[in-house]
Protein backbone atom coordinates (compact mmCIF):
# COMPACT_ATOMS: atom_id res chain seq x y z
CA UNK A 1 0.00 0.00 0.00
CA UNK A 2 1.58 3.25 -1.17
CA UNK A 3 1.26 6.86 -0.20
CA UNK A 4 -1.85 8.73 -1.37
CA UNK A 5 -2.27 12.41 -2.21
CA UNK A 6 -4.82 15.08 -3.07
CA UNK A 7 -3.77 18.09 -5.16
CA UNK A 8 -5.80 21.30 -4.79
CA UNK A 9 -4.00 22.73 -7.83
CA UNK A 10 -6.16 20.49 -10.03
CA UNK A 11 -9.18 22.68 -9.18
CA UNK A 12 -8.79 25.98 -11.08
CA UNK A 13 -12.22 27.26 -10.02
CA UNK A 14 -12.47 28.98 -6.67
CA UNK A 15 -9.60 30.55 -4.76
CA UNK A 16 -6.13 29.75 -6.10
CA UNK A 17 -4.60 27.07 -3.91
CA UNK A 18 -1.23 25.35 -4.19
CA UNK A 19 -1.81 22.85 -1.38
CA UNK A 20 -0.97 19.18 -1.85
CA UNK A 21 -1.96 16.89 1.01
CA UNK A 22 -0.72 13.33 1.44
CA UNK A 23 -1.14 10.47 3.87
CA UNK A 24 -0.57 6.74 4.18
CA UNK A 25 -4.28 5.88 4.25
CA UNK A 26 -7.25 7.09 2.23
CA UNK A 27 -9.33 7.75 5.35
CA UNK A 28 -6.63 9.88 6.98
CA UNK A 29 -6.20 11.85 3.76
CA UNK A 30 -9.95 12.44 3.37
CA UNK A 31 -10.15 13.81 6.92
CA UNK A 32 -7.31 16.25 6.27
CA UNK A 33 -8.66 17.35 2.88
CA UNK A 34 -12.08 17.99 4.43
CA UNK A 35 -10.52 20.10 7.21
CA UNK A 36 -8.48 22.05 4.67
CA UNK A 37 -11.44 22.66 2.37
CA UNK A 38 -13.70 23.81 5.20
CA UNK A 39 -11.07 26.18 6.59
CA UNK A 40 -9.62 27.54 3.34
CA UNK A 41 -12.32 27.11 0.70
CA UNK A 42 -15.49 27.36 2.80
CA UNK A 43 -16.84 23.97 1.74
CA UNK A 44 -19.26 21.91 3.82
CA UNK A 45 -18.59 18.41 5.13
CA UNK A 46 -21.15 16.25 3.36
CA UNK A 47 -21.22 12.64 2.22
CA UNK A 48 -21.27 13.82 -1.41
CA UNK A 49 -18.26 16.08 -0.84
CA UNK A 50 -16.29 13.22 0.71
CA UNK A 51 -17.11 11.02 -2.28
CA UNK A 52 -15.79 13.71 -4.66
CA UNK A 53 -12.57 13.85 -2.65
CA UNK A 54 -12.29 10.05 -2.67
CA UNK A 55 -12.55 10.02 -6.49
CA UNK A 56 -9.71 12.55 -6.82
CA UNK A 57 -7.21 10.79 -4.56
CA UNK A 58 -4.09 9.65 -6.40
CA UNK A 59 -1.57 6.95 -5.52
CA UNK A 60 2.10 7.73 -4.97
CA UNK A 61 3.59 11.21 -4.92
CA UNK A 62 2.82 14.16 -7.19
CA UNK A 63 5.33 14.39 -10.03
CA UNK A 64 5.20 18.15 -10.49
CA UNK A 65 5.76 20.05 -7.28
CA UNK A 66 6.33 23.42 -8.96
Amino acid sequence: MGRKYFDCRSYPEGPKCSMILSADTEEELIEEVVKHNIRVHGDNDTKEFRELIRKDIKEGLPLDLT
